[in-house]
């Protein structure tokens, strides 16, 4: 521990001087040095997959050259443009782009310039004139992986309805651009937005499906299975994007892998306090990240909070249930799964207050009740995925049990949004009071181990509380033929919804409501005609998810009355993700 103890510190006094040796030097030879004087041509290539939203694309540009007095001249930095959806842009591009840099501004409460420059980002520009100069510009190894993520994306939008798909994308491969902004709010309303990130929680479900997958396929000898998880959860950082949330916990779960090659598993908190030290060092600027102190604290509220909130919760099941063995199995299950996303809240609801200035009161009920729905998401959502890029028909029969579990969570989330006073907007809060909430909870889980220890010393008929893991394993073990139960439940249910959806034979026309503009569905039977696609793609897209049944995936004609934005820009998204048999257009 002492050794450990020192080469944190090590970390913590490096990072801080790479901090400060890292900071911009604001120079002509700086992209943020032409910030806010006037227009200006420079040119860079697109360094990361650009982020394409409804109606905008965000391109992060690293600079090479800018144009002063008709000459090129080198120049370094990184800008954000806002660009149209349409064209598309790619990773690698060579782009030559005329506008005005601007620096970032303030968002109501949002410290955006902030938040941008733990990016390395100092500069933004609004629509400025693009034009492709080059391709293939990029880390090659780096191109094949975005390749592969928009083309996985793309398949989840073509066999999925949404707002399904888009939920999909994010979950899975971390593309968030596309999700509503009403799903966004009731995600954030009710505290379960941490679901939608890729994350260490993310992580530790891939990571334990490819062990158990691992082992049964390669066996332990020559720990095969550990390093064929390294792989594949590096491969999966990467396919999502490698964002500091996606590294962060990459990183946890490699340290707990090599622990047990070495077999020298280390406890959860000189893990986390290691780990923790390694990203400072390296990154130093994180420590100030909202996304780097909300993974570091839920870790730490596993560590401290969720044990006392798991040993109250299995003794009142015990005092409850007594001796029924099966009920209190099941009881205990459910109150440790409340345990450990009680105990995550606790550690950081102060700081997402601070950050969002939102505090949810359903978040930890509203988290146990969508969570379960979180593997089957990435199980089947990255299968279907995968078999769309060899056979989309089968992808799609996949997919019905993606959808399945993708409304599950949306029916959790959107009903626990509905409550009234389901959340509280704090505005501004002061960090002393933080700082307090924190030396409070301290000095509370602090007195609460000492009382236990005293009383284990002065009571000792009490029975000691197995690991919650080998009471569960215990359980499912003695319990073998009910797993057949959920593949059966989860058949039965979505023949059911199959039959509710079925059309009828009579006529429909729906007006959609796709904003400034005009759509009309018109449905009888299996026949589907659209009429215009108005000037969303998000709009049109999630209405006819709306209309439609989930596993229908066709229309069979699409009429364009006459080209004007607000007519035709939908219809860009419904030939992508929909089997479009005709078109009638002027």
């Amino acid at each position: 521990m002492i050794i450990l103890a020192s080469l944190c510190l090590i970390a913590l006094f490096s990072g801080a001087f790479h901090f400060q040796s890292s900071l911009p030097a604001v120079n002509e030879h700086c992209l943020q040095f032409y910030n806010d004087q006037g227009a200006i041509e420079i040119r860079g290539t697109v360094d990361r997959d650009p982020d394409i939203r409804d109606k905008t694309t965000h391109i992060r540009l690293s600079a090479t050259e800018i144009k002063l007095d008709e000459e090129w001249q080198e120049v370094s930095g990184t800008a954000l443009l806002f660009v149209p959806r349409y064209p598309t842009y790619s990773y690698g591009d060579v782009l030559s782009v005329t506008g005005e840099l601007e620096t970032p501004s303030q968002l109501n409460d949002f410290d955006y310039e902030g938040y941008l420059a733990h990016q390395g980002i100092y500069s933004t520009m609004l629509y400025p004139e693009v034009e492709i100069v080059g391709t293939g510009k990029g880390f090659k190894p780096l191109e094949w992986v975005y390749s592969l993520r928009n083309h996985l994306s793309q398949t989840l939008a073509e066999v999925l309805p949404e707002p399904q798909a888009s939920l999909a994308q994010g979950i899975i491969l971390g593309i968030r651009g596309n999700i509503p902004s009403s799903v966004n709010a009731d995600f954030s309303h009710t505290g379960t937005a941490h679901l939608l990130a890729i994350s260490g929680l993310h992580l530790s479900i891939v990571a334990g499906i490819l062990l158990s997958a691992g082992i049964w396929l390669l066996g332990k000898k020559h720990y095969l299975y550990i390093w064929l998880t390294l792989g594949i959860i590096w491969i999966y950082a990467l396919l999502t994007g490698m964002h500091p949330p996606v590294i962060r916990g990459a990183i946890m779960a490699s340290l707990f892998l090599t622990a047990e090659l070495l077999g020298r598993q280390r406890t959860a908190i000189t893990t986390l306090a290691f780990a923790a030290a390694i990203m400072v060092g390296i990154s130093p600027q994180i420590l100030w990240a909202a996304s780097f102190q909300l993974s570091f604290l839920a870790m730490a509220g596993l560590i401290f909070i969720f044990p006392p909130l798991q040993a109250l919760g299995r003794r009142t099941v015990r005092v409850t249930l007594g001796a029924d063995r099966a009920a209190a199995s099941v009881a205990n299950l459910i109150t440790d799964s409340f345990s450990v996303t009680l105990g995550a809240i606790l550690a950081v609801w102060p700081v997402i207050a601070y950050y969002f200035g939102i505090i949810s009161f359903v978040a930890p009920l509203a988290t146990l009740l969508a969570l379960p729905a979180l593997p089957g998401i990435i199980i089947t959502g990255a299968l279907a995925g995968g078999l769309g890029l060899i056979a989309l028909p089968v992808a799609q029969i996949v997919s019905w049990l993606a959808w399945l579990f993708l409304s599950y969570m949306l029916l959790v989330v959107n009903g626990f949004a509905a409550i009234p006073l389901s959340f509280l907007k704090v505005g501004a809060i002061n960090t002393h009071l933080i700082w307090t909430y924190y030396l409070v909870l301290a000095l509370a889980l602090w007195l609460n181990s000492h009382r236990r220890q005293a009383s284990t010393l002065t009571t000792k008929s009490l029975t000691p509380v197995k690991p919650g893991i080998n009471k569960i394993t215990n359980f499912v073990s003695k319990l073998p033929k009910k797993w057949i139960i959920p593949p059966l439940l989860v058949i039965a249910i979505l023949v059911s919804v199959a039959a509710v959806t079925m059309p009828d034979d009579n006529l429909h026309v729906s007006f959609l409501n796709v904003g400034q503009g005009d759509a009309i569905l018109i449905q009888k039977g299996n026949q589907q005609v659209l009429v215009d696609g108005g000037p969303s793609p998000q709009a049109i897209i999630l209405e006819l998810g709306k209309k439609m049944p989930f596993w229908d995936r066709t229309i069979d004609l699409v009429v364009l009355t006459h080209p004007s934005a607000d007519h035709v820009t939908g219809l860009v998204e419904v030939l992508n993700r929909y089997q479009v048999k005709q078109v009638l257009h002027p």
